[in-house]
């Protein structure tokens, strides 16, 4: 992790984030849907300027490794990945509202912690990386978005 700079500022800020599916419903084992959230959570990190270095399912929650500019608090980062990647995994699955009685795909609240320098990153780094089934790990593997 390194600092960045912005104009006022300097900055080196990380949060591991947990988002649990709705109804804590196994709806990310499916390759397809995984791929979209990643691709989804990597592009809204591109908008918002967020650096997403890790990101690990388990079936019915995600595991982020995120770091944000210091005008975001933690709890508006979780809002903006969940907001943002709920609408677009309804867009790419319809078929999620009918399982999703509530039509929302996150559950309400979720964990935020920081992370500080060298061992408690790798600690975090480690741990989302060894979440899930086998295949999960694999298929987290072959993807390598946010490997920076």
């Amino acid at each position: 992790m390194e600092t960045k700079f912005a104009s006022h500022c300097s900055h080196k800020i990380r949060y591991h984030m947990v988002l649990c599916v709705k109804y804590r419903k196994q709806l990310l084992r499916d390759r397809g849907r995984i791929a979209k959230l990643a691709q989804t959570i990597k592009e809204i990190g591109k908008a918002y300027w967020f650096e997403t270095d890790e990101i690990g399912t388990d079936g019915d929650h995600v595991h982020l490794f995120i770091g944000a500019a210091p005008r975001y608090s933690p709890s508006n980062v979780m809002q903006i990945v969940k907001s943002i990647s709920a609408k677009e995994m309804f867009k790419a699955f319809p078929e999620l509202r009918k399982q999703l009685w509530a039509h929302e795909f996150w559950s309400d609240g979720g964990y935020i912690g920081t992370v500080g320098d060298q061992a408690n990153a790798e600690i975090v780094r480690k741990y989302i990386q060894e979440q899930g089934e086998h295949e999960e790990k694999t298929l987290s593997k072959q993807l390598k978005l946010f490997k920076l």
